[in-house]
């Protein structure tokens, strides 16, 4: 009587697709580490935490967006770190659905930029914002930098429609001279132009720039307003924008459905189990 040869099942888990997304996810758990201690450090050096007063408007805060961001990062890179090392269900399917809502509402923004780009929705919101951090540019120094970033490293624009947006701010304002303000009428030091093989930026340049006599050719400061500033910007890099934005999709997506194919071959292992 012949012998029958039962084929034994040698599928297992994928160790290739375990150690990719472990791999991947380690870095976004340690890099959502670091920018909440960065976050953190921020609100400890601007004395928040005692307190909170400082605080202009906390959707605004650039720590307050690092500690957010950072959350956010920790959580789904240890959800998929951890939930690929240990072949846990719950948290890769947690990882998956993270990362579902985040694609999601990324999906979203991008709809409703584009429904909203013709109706002055997004202008107003950001002048809205570009206000703010004018207004207390002295009091928050992380806002001061960030506008200092903008102004001079990324935009090279001043104000939000011209220099003359700086005069909302108590420090600039040309009524400041009644209380001694030497910063009275001009604009911060990101609104002059570097000059050539410059080293160091003069931080007294922007002082009496909006003063009467003072012609724009002679202010030696960009005259072009920040926000019509990120419009060229973004005309110019409108492809580039694009292409990152649907690459961090896609790399979402590739996230998902490399999780879901980990569940089931975890679920199929155990099947054989029972």
């Amino acid at each position: 009587m012949p012998v029958r040869k039962y084929r034994r099942d040698t599928s297992e888990v994928s160790c290739c697709l375990k150690y990719v997304i472990f791999s991947v996810n380690v870095l976004f758990w340690l890099l959502g580490l670091c920018i909440m201690a960065v976050g953190f450090w921020a609100w400890t050096e601007k004395d928040v935490f005692n307190n909170i007063s400082k605080l202009t408007t906390i959707a605004l805060d650039p720590a307050f967006i690092l500690i957010c961001s950072g959350t956010i990062t920790f959580i789904i890179g240890f959800t998929g770190c951890v939930g690929a090392l240990r072949e846990n269900t719950c948290l890769l399917a947690a990882y998956s659905m993270f990362l579902v809502v985040l694609l999601l509402m990324e999906m979203g923004a991008g709809i409703l930029i584009f429904i909203l780009k013709d109706k002055g929705w997004i202008k107003e919101q950001a002048t809205t914002s570009l206000q703010i951090f004018i207004i207390h540019y002295r009091e928050d120094p992380d806002q001061q930098n960030l506008i200092d970033w903008i102004q001079e490293d990324w935009l090279q624009c001043c104000g939000i429609e011209g220099p003359k947006d700086w005069d909302s701010n108590n420090y600039f304002n040309c009524s400041s001279r009644a209380v001694g303000s030497r910063e009275a009428c001009g604009v911060p030091f990101s609104c002059c132009k570097r000059k050539p093989h410059e080293l160091i930026k003069n931080k007294q340049c922007g002082y009496d720039v909006r003063r009467e006599g003072h012609q724009p050719a002679d202010r030696h400061i960009y005259e072009r307003g920040c926000l019509r500033a990120s419009e060229d910007w973004l005309e110019g890099n409108l492809v580039h924008v694009a292409a990152s934005y649907v690459s961090v999709m896609v790399l979402q997506i590739l996230g998902i459905c490399f999780a879901q194919n980990l569940r089931a071959d975890i679920f199929a292992q155990k099947a054989k189990w029972h």
